[in-house]
């Protein structure tokens, strides 16, 4: 409990930097920041927000999918394997490599193993079923994408390579010495395999394990570079202009894939600096020119006030309205997979 709550309030912020380096245009030194986006919104608005959440959407306890994966050893060649395990994981198998990204197996996304958002669905992969990891990819230090304990897990049983933006390595540490995650900066490459690559790119959004230590590590989106196309992959991320994607798409695509959060959107007055809407999401899929989109973010952990189905819903009339065809930005349920 001491230890739990210790996290919340950020005892580790209070005491140390997560991250020490140069200054850039986007780390002062201290805390990093989107030349192109916004700040964080202020407790006195989160205390608005969560005053009204009478308003939001009841959400059912369980909502169980029906499908379960059982992945292959390996995918080799040109083919693509994805894989949802549910919310923003992912396990993406192309070029004989096998990635994870942001899993987490946990049943709550929270500092406390007791409240906070609980899963309404078992991941898609049972964790003892998974085949064995090369790389972790861990976009940011929100609990539903920075599962320390799943990170525990897949250390000991898989040994994997856990790439991660600046400072979240210290925030995996402090939990479990054994996870030495390497900490890049935005652009910097990784060449995870002779076929395989990542790079780290920026978005709109920003990090905290607790109350005190805000932005003190740094998010970012993933580029792969695989044998069958290069992956656009957005974590979490504001619209605001658009200007995030179209960098994207002009500095590193052409894109075959574009996985694109389209959950945890309302209220808009406090969520649209960092978490599209679905009609985002389609224009974000425009402006970052992949031929393909899947969907995340949606449909385990209720983060927000909209409904369980209501992203599904409104993608779908996103997509009719700007006339893109369902198979071309596809929504997937836990243990669904897309191969390509």
């Amino acid at each position: 409990m001491a230890a739990a709550a210790a996290g919340l309030f950020g005892a580790r912020a209070r005491a140390a930097r997560y991250y020490e380096g140069p200054v850039s245009d986007h780390f002062d030194g201290t805390v990093f920041r989107d030349p192109h986006g916004a700040s964080p919104k202020s407790f006195a608005d989160l205390a608005r927000w969560w005053s009204a959440r009478g308003n939001g959407a009841d959400w059912p306890d369980w909502a169980p999918s029906p499908h379960r994966d059982r992945p292959p050893a390996r995918v080799t060649g040109t083919r693509l394997r994805i894989s949802f395990v549910g919310h923003a994981s992912f396990l993406v198998q192309t070029g004989g490599h096998n990635i994870l990204v942001d899993p987490v197996w946990s049943e709550r996304a929270s500092p406390f193993g007791f409240v906070g958002p609980r899963r309404v669905n078992d991941p898609g992969i049972p964790f003892a079923d998974l085949p064995k990891i090369d790389t972790v990819l861990v976009s940011h230090g929100h609990y539903d994408h920075l599962d320390a304990d799943t990170l525990s897990r897949l250390v000991a049983a898989h040994g994997p390579r856990v790439i991660t933006p600046l400072g979240n390595d210290t925030v995996m540490a402090d939990h479990d010495p054994a996870i030495a995650a390497e900490a890049f900066d935005w652009h910097d490459r990784v060449e995870l395999s002779p076929e395989v690559a990542v790079t780290l790119v920026p978005l709109r959004h920003w990090s905290a394990r607790g109350l005190l230590d805000r932005n003190k590590a740094l998010w970012a989106g993933f580029v792969l570079e695989t044998p069958a196309g290069r992956i656009y992959h957005v974590s979490d991320s504001g619209y605001g202009d658009g200007f995030r994607f179209r960098e994207a798409a002009e500095r590193y695509g052409p894109f075959r894939l574009a996985i694109l959060p389209i959950g945890a959107y309302e209220p808009r007055w406090f969520m649209r600096d960092q978490h599209m809407n679905p009609e985002e999401a389609v224009q974000a899929f425009r402006d970052c020119g992949a031929a393909l989109a899947l969907a995340h973010h949606h449909g385990t952990f209720k983060l927000t006030d909209e409904a369980i189905d209501a992203p599904v819903t409104d993608l779908r009339a996103a997509c009719a309205a700007a006339r893109i065809p369902d198979e071309r930005f596809k929504v997937l349920k836990p243990g669904e997979v897309w191969e390509l």
